[in-house]
């Protein structure tokens, strides 16, 4: 009898520990909601553009703008997965599902699936690791597949503006 009731304790702390210990979908995407502002985005190159992250759609979406490189990655929860559709200057769509570090500061979104993709071979984002260092600052590194080789896209660097 005590077997079992130890066996079902260390079960359930098992089961527990993951839930209890990981930031869920919502929380997580309040704090993608503090990104809210004009950034200054310094590419791995140097050169330097302002990007723009807005709260839309009743506050269900956080819309991230690349006005020169004219692209929008959206973030949503999905239930309880967050995620993000990538509009594509390579004209497809990638949607990509978050995992987040114990912390809450590390979003590791990988490719599920995308829109306007003829075959696996055609250019696309697959992967965005965002880290968000302060209020102030973060980071994104983006990962793009082509011909089935991903090609690391260098970290950026972003800084707040307003």
């Amino acid at each position: 009898m005590k077997l079992k009731a130890v066996v079902v304790a260390i079960a359930f702390f098992a089961i527990s520990v993951p839930v209890l210990s990981a930031p869920n979908a919502k929380a997580s995407f309040e704090s993608l909601k503090a990104l809210a502002g004009q950034w200054d985005a310094k590419d791995p190159s140097g050169k330097q553009q302002t990007i723009t992250w807005k709260v839309v759609s009743g506050g269900s979406v956080v819309m991230e703008s690349m006005q020169e490189e004219s692209m929008v990655t959206m973030y949503h929860v999905d239930n309880n997965r967050l995620m993000l559709t990538h509009y594509c200057a390579a004209q497809n769509q990638p949607r990509m599902q978050a995992q987040v570090s114990d912390d809450g500061k590390t979003f590791t979104f990988d490719f599920i699936d995308a829109t306007n993709l003829a075959s696996p071979d055609v250019g696309h984002m697959r992967k965005l690791v965002l880290t968000v260092q302060d209020k102030d600052h973060f980071s994104e590194q983006w990962f793009f597949a082509q011909k089935g080789k991903d090609e690391d896209h260098g970290v950026f660097q972003f800084t707040r503006k307003q």
